[in-house]
């Protein structure tokens, strides 16, 4: 099932393999028809697009751009080999910093609890203040969704940064040395947090409650962006994503089996996520800004998000109303 699972996330070879998604039949259709390249982790948004038939009729096409982290996905998207990215709001805000020409175009969200600290049941760790001197995995780089779990609820219980040892490794790695007991105490979200839970693992915390802004963001590349049929279709997928994310919130059970089918999880992992999944996708607000922006504050204070991100300006609301 691991090797599966991983087959399934780590795609870096199928970069740009074509999905048959609503080619054009109309006679008012360019000569040119348009091909958006959408960056996605874990095959997530193709999951659930596939899933909800939500292309259907949409007058261009789309290829998907698979990873299974935000970091190389964005790495992608620096490079030109993506026009968008996907990710919690921490991986774009790092992307940013770094200098990824990008925009956020559109704002996610779900309840927090698709990002956690998982722990071997014998790692003798019973609370976030046990962590104190430990060494915690975080997946899959610096300034993933999972960090920004760790540094909030350490810093709710009253410890620092530097009191845990922060390695960082991608999730497939992580994943396989969690299972062998190499690793006692992994930050981790989406399939990986189900996975290691499933392979003996138990939930610390999670970011419900606040403990992550459940925010997340599609955006755009700028040269996507500065391209007037791109730019139209991608308004145009953005609505579509939508619906299709409504779908999956009134169809749970035919989005775990889609999750099951196409990306080889087990029936109570796809469960799990189908249950853990982003509801709506949102317009970027002030109030959307303003809570991504304490996000980015509070990693810049200990150093990880260097330098920081001015959230609001790192938007462009014209795509989505």
């Amino acid at each position: 099932m691991i090797r599966r699972l991983a087959t399934a996330a780590l795609s870096l070879s199928a970069l740009l393999a074509l999905t048959a998604c609503g080619a054009d039949s109309s006679a008012e259709a360019s000569s040119k028809e348009v091909t958006l390249t959408i960056g996605d982790q874990a095959k997530t948004l193709q999951t659930i697009v596939a899933a909800s038939d939500a292309l259907k009729g949409a007058k261009y096409k789309v290829k998907w751009a698979e990873f299974e982290g935000a970091a190389p996905l964005y790495q992608a998207v620096q490079a030109g080999a993506a026009d968008t990215g996907y990710s919690a709001d921490l991986p774009a805000l790092q992307a940013l910093s770094g200098g990824v020409r990008i925009k956020n175009v559109a704002a996610l969200q779900n309840d927090g609890t698709h990002v956690g600290i998982v722990v071997r049941k014998d790692s003798g760790i019973d609370s976030v203040k046990d962590l104190k001197g430990r060494k915690v995995v975080v997946s899959s780089a610096k300034g993933s969704v999972a960090e920004y779990l760790l540094a909030n609820v350490l810093k709710q219980n009253g410890l620092n940064y530097k009191d845990v040892q922060v390695q960082y490794l991608l999730p497939t790695d992580a994943q396989a040395a969690f299972a062998s007991g190499k690793i006692k105490a992994w930050a981790t979200f989406g399939v990986y947090q189900a996975v290691g839970l499933e392979q003996g693992g138990r939930l610390l915390v999670d970011g419900a409650d606040g403990r992550v802004s459940g925010i997340g963001f599609i955006n755009a590349s700028g040269k996507a962006l500065a391209d007037s049929a791109k730019k139209a279709a991608l308004t145009d997928f953005l609505k579509r994503l939508g619906t299709a994310l409504t779908w999956t919130s009134t169809h749970q059970d035919a989005y775990a089996k889609a999750i099951e089918t196409r990306n080889g999880a087990d029936a109570t992992v796809a469960k799990t996520l189908a249950s853990a999944a982003y509801g709506k996708v949102l317009p970027i607000t002030d109030d959307v800004n303003s809570t991504v922006q304490g996000v980015a504050d509070l990693m810049n204070g200990i150093g990880v998000l260097e330098p920081n991100v001015d959230v609001a300006k790192s938007a462009d609301t014209s795509l989505l109303k």
